[in-house]
């Protein structure tokens, strides 16, 4: 069964819009663990503009499921997560100034940074996984790097199914084939939702989890966080 770890940030984004601290992130974090999911991940930027650096600290305690990190592994991050240890640590190239993530990493044009970067989180104990597109050469930089997993951007696979269009699941399935062949983990994250979940877990072979944040979010103010995670996990099984 494909783990589904659901990403915190938007519980930041709308505490920060208020100030104080409602909704609590500690508190949703404990809640959704308690509701099913097997994951809490979050992604902390370097103004802070959603989750704050003390609050990966304050999360360390409480979550008991896996832990995953994202980030451009910019010094700041970098420092935060060796502190914190999470279990999994996903890096994304994304630009500071970005909405969203928008694009997965040049693994062979960064292929040294990323080796260097990732030979020091592994050290530490911490699963290294990278953010990449679904093109067959980027897969296969990732696995030159020394990661354990990748994770692939599926914002364009979303979008065509939303379209109609089944057949944009190909590249994906591709891409999961040639990571299986290379000994790499494979994770999936961004735009996956109730409408396209089951049809990208059943075409996905190996695929270990997902992470799921604002579709996750908005599905659960119309039908409730701890329904919308179970449908999750029978979408997943």
């Amino acid at each position: 069964m494909t783990k589904l770890s659901v990403n915190i940030n938007k519980i930041a984004t709308l505490r920060n819009s208020r100030g104080g601290d409602v909704p609590n992130v500690v508190q949703f974090a404990k809640d959704v663990q308690r509701f099913g999911a097997e994951g809490v991940t979050i992604h902390p930027r370097p103004d802070e503009r959603h989750i704050r650096y003390q609050d990966a600290r304050d999360l360390k305690p409480e979550v008991y499921t896996e832990y995953n990190i994202e980030g451009n592994p910019v010094e700041s991050f970098l420092k935060l997560v060796l502190e914190v240890k999470p279990t999994q640590v996903t890096l994304v190239p994304d630009a500071e100034d970005a909405i969203t993530s928008n694009a997965g990493w040049d693994t062979i044009k960064h292929k040294d940074f990323l080796v260097d970067v990732i030979k020091e989180f592994q050290n530490n104990g911490i699963r290294t996984s990278i953010f990449v597109d679904p093109i067959l050469d980027q897969i296969e930089g990732a696995k030159a790097t020394g990661a354990d997993r990748i994770e692939l951007y599926t914002e364009a696979f979303a979008h065509q199914y939303g379209l109609g269009n089944e057949a944009a699941i190909k590249p994906y399935i591709e891409s999961a084939e040639l990571a299986n062949k290379l000994g790499l983990g494979i994770n999936a994250g961004h735009d996956l939702s109730l409408d396209n979940m089951a049809f990208f877990k059943q075409n996905i072979p190996g695929l270990l989890e997902v992470s799921i944040g604002h579709a996750l979010i908005a599905e659960s103010l119309y039908l409730g966080v701890e329904n919308v995670i179970q449908m999750y996990l029978r979408k997943l099984k």
